[in-house]
């Protein structure tokens, strides 16, 4: 995009020792056969090595939703395990034997889980960090290397995935603007603004040093006051965003609004940045001001610059 040029925008609206307790006689082997302590038992002569590491980390899994249980877990009497949210879902009904499940935990799983040492799930997106059981699941909803949320505004996308993958998302998908450029000029437009009680524009990408920053735009109230906001986010993470700056102004009739600051990475959500009012803000009279006219229709005219810091 060239600088300056106007574009006019329309709202849409792990080694353990282990002790087993023998089973009770009358279990018939069906059951043992089931029963996830076989499979602790015969793969763990004593150590662990990969493979029975490997069997461990499987009876770990949830046969409801195959995500790895944390305490509490839970067992029916024939020692079927599951993890506490499906518990609650199941209604107290085994889901592999129908037996009623009861409140019984499977302690010995639980005491297992935390020898147990294992790689990140981003380890194909490239992290290589090994972590304790119980500290797996904590490093991993922050881990560098987990996928990003879709940065679209218009609607709740459930689309995840790396930068490079979500670019191509907005473009084809959500038909984005794409423009070229640090510096931009953009005019938003809307009849009848009085009659607009929220709004959100449509998503704006810039390509600018090899990076990609979304524009907002949107009306909303803050308290009781109408307001118009516009802020940048950065498709990376929050120290990458530290690198740039960016700034917005919007005026008219000889005043003029400025905003300068960091874009926030889109790991933030947008409505957590627009709670947290990181942006330009500009009440809803003042816009119409800047509108000129009769102050019946937004015309509102809101240039910026991104730059990076050296």
């Amino acid at each position: 995009m060239v600088p300056g040029a106007i574009i006019c925008k329309e709202a849409i609206a792990i080694e353990p020792r282990i002790e087993f307790v023998d089973y009770d006689m009358s279990t018939s082997n069906v059951e043992l056969r089931s029963s996830p302590f076989r499979k602790i038992a015969t793969g763990l002569g004593g150590n662990l090595g990969t493979n029975s590491n490997n069997d461990v980390q499987e009876l770990l899994e949830c046969p409801v939703c195959m995500n790895l249980m944390y305490p509490p877990i839970y067992q029916c009497p024939n020692g079927h395990t599951l993890c506490s949210t499906c518990k609650a879902r199941v209604h107290n009904s085994c889901p592999t034997c129908r037996h009623e499940l009861g409140n019984i935990r499977c302690l010995a799983l639980e005491k297992i889980a935390e020898s147990l040492e294992l790689p990140c799930k981003y380890q194909i997106q490239g992290c290589n960090d090994i972590f304790p059981y119980y500290s797996k699941l904590k490093h991993e909803k922050n881990c560098k290397y987990r996928p990003y949320s879709c940065p679209y505004a218009g609607a709740e996308c459930p689309v995840t995935g790396d930068i490079p993958f979500l670019v191509s998302h907005l473009k084809n998908d959500h038909k984005v603007d794409m423009h070229e450029g640090s510096s931009f000029n953009h005019r938003y437009v809307k009849s009848n603004p009085q009659e607009v009680e929220n709004a959100i524009w449509m998503l704006t990408v810039f390509n600018c040093f090899g990076r990609q920053f979304c524009l907002h735009f949107e009306a909303f109230h803050l308290g009781t006051a109408p307001v118009y906001m516009a802020f940048l986010r950065f498709m990376g993470d929050e120290d990458e965003a530290r690198q740039f700056s960016y700034s917005l102004e919007v005026g008219g009739n000889g005043r003029k609004l400025m905003w300068q600051g960091i874009p926030r990475s889109i790991r933030d959500s947008h409505k957590k940045i627009r709670d947290s009012q990181d942006g330009l803000i500009i009440q809803r009279n003042l816009a119409l001001f800047f509108s000129g006219g009769d102050r019946q229709e937004l015309k509102l005219k809101v240039a910026g610059r991104i730059w990076k810091e050296q």
